[in-house]
């Protein structure tokens, strides 16, 4: 799991159980551009972690807009996820002793 995926399952999770989030609005919470975001939107939605639709959009002459959401394993596997890594961060690391130069 890296952590671009780990900070787009955090996204979801802040929303909420029912949040439904734009690509915009996940770039911008996880902090990662378009490039990097839409493969691992692809990966968790094969996955079935998230679901998308698509929706009118807001503006005329504009194209309509996707959304996604956690479904009901993917709120469950993001939060295994993202607990885990949070433990695995809390780790200590084993002492190798002093550090000389």
């Amino acid at each position: 799991m890296t952590r671009t995926t780990l900070a787009v399952l955090e996204a979801f999770l802040d929303a909420g159980a029912d949040g439904q989030l734009y690509g915009l609005e996940i770039m911008h919470s996880a902090g990662i551009a378009s490039g990097t975001l839409y493969p691992i939107l692809d990966r968790l939605e094969d996955a079935e972690w998230i679901e998308g639709q698509w929706g009118p959009s807001e503006h005329p002459g504009r194209p309509a807009r996707r959304s996604y959401h956690l479904t009901g394993t993917g709120i469950t596997e993001a939060s295994r996820a993202v607990a885990t890594a949070r433990q695995a961060h809390k780790r200590p690391r084993p002492n190798t002793g002093p550090v000389t130069a």
